[in-house]
């Protein structure tokens, strides 16, 4: 008799494990389980909500397949644990952020990449093709700046030899960085559609290699040529005459300035200091060069977006600048690829200094082949 009472408790155990996994019995009224494509056996109905709130061990018996209960930990931004020795490696997925005027929440990351790839790089587009129109309108409306006197063949040194291989080796290096910049930045839209995936992929490697070596390059030029060029382009009173006459579009003549006029000293405060210095602290996060710097994805976002405004802007003032020191006025290009200028160019475009010249307050910027000669007073300036 005990031996039966066993079996038929072991029975009735059996038959309640069975029973519990067994799934429940539709309600009258509901409608049947969808059935699985693959076996065609009835899927199980999620009736409520606490079925969302069953882990994965569950889900993948109820449900086989269904991964939402760890999806739905990976886009919280729950961090879990994980043997990489590296900040956030727990977390697979930013955390959802709500975009302006975007009606549903998306990732953090998700949302950086459409701010980057939408305004981000539009406006940046649009500003380096409208500072191109706006340098084409100024050549073919009001042409280059023309040096009015004629020369007198007596030459003034104006940049050392120093100070011109610093400032080629920042002009090299920038536009190394400018031209692999916006092939990464405007390749994908403009050119990968024509040279095809492959070709692009292969020079986008090649242009970010170039990149990330040249850069450090160009931090160590701008900061000699701050170091070299700072003295001569602390603001003078003079200045402002050149600013409320933009160097000599208004009025009568060129305006005053000094080695330096206040266009070029904006460029030199603005361009050169301030947006070079932010470009490349920027790029040396991006390229992970600072030490005991914890690179999270929100400093690493963060520091891609100011390299992009840096960069944009310093290509903006770099292609007036380029501009004017090319053919956009006479004699410029000149005086950095030689060294030298003509006393009628000092005397028209730099007053003050050439003044300084005259005096003597500005030692050994004579040519060589001129040191016995006297630098004759400044003319009156003649449009």
């Amino acid at each position: 008799m005990k031996r039966w009472l066993a079996m038929l408790a072991v029975a009735l155990a059996a038959g309640a494990a069975l029973a519990a996994d067994a799934p429940a019995p539709p309600q009258p009224g509901a409608s049947a389980p969808a059935p699985n494509a693959a076996t065609g056996a009835a899927m199980p109905r999620v009736e409520s909500v606490d079925i969302l709130k069953q882990n994965q061990a569950e889900r993948t018996r109820d449900q086989p397949g269904n991964n939402a209960p760890v999806w739905r930990k990976v886009v919280a931004g729950e961090a879990h644990y994980s043997s990489l020795p590296y900040p956030e490696s727990g977390v697979l997925i930013q955390p959802k952020a709500q975009l302006p005027g975007q009606p549903v929440a998306t990732t953090a990351g998700e949302a950086w990449r459409r701010f980057r790839n939408g305004p981000m790089i539009g406006i940046g587009g649009w500003l380096i093709l409208g500072v191109l129109a706006a340098i084409a309108t100024m050549y073919f409306v009001k042409g280059p700046i023309k040096v009015h006197s004629p020369p007198t063949g007596r030459r003034i040194q104006r940049f050392t030899p120093t100070e011109r291989f610093v400032h080629w080796t920042t002009a090299i290096t920038f536009v190394l960085l400018a031209a692999s910049g916006l092939c990464m930045m405007f390749g994908k839209f403009v050119l990968m559609p024509i040279i095809g995936h492959a070709l692009f992929g292969y020079l986008t490697y090649a242009l970010k290699t170039i990149h990330n070596f040249v850069g450090p390059l160009f931090t160590v030029s701008i900061i000699v040529t701050f170091v070299l060029f700072v003295k001569d382009n602390f603001p003078i009173l003079a200045d402002i005459k050149w600013l409320v006459r933009l160097g000599g579009m208004f009025g009568q003549g060129h305006a005053p300035a000094g080695r330096f006029n206040a266009g070029e000293k904006l460029w030199f405060w603005g361009g050169v200091t301030l947006l070079g210095l932010a470009a490349s602290a920027s790029g040396f996060v991006l390229d992970k060069l600072v030490p005991n710097l914890e690179y999270t994805r929100f400093m690493m976002q963060g520091a891609n977006l100011l390299h992009i405004t840096a960069t944009v802007l310093l290509m903006g003032f770099a292609l007036g600048h380029i501009y004017l020191g090319t053919v956009g006025m006479q004699g410029a290009y000149k005086a950095m690829r030689e060294g030298y200028v003509d006393d009628a160019w000092a005397r028209e475009h730099h007053d003050i200094w050439y003044q300084d010249v005259v005096d003597g307050k500005v030692p050994r910027l004579r040519a060589p082949e001129h040191d016995g000669e006297v630098v004759p007073p400044p003319a009156p300036k003649t449009v």
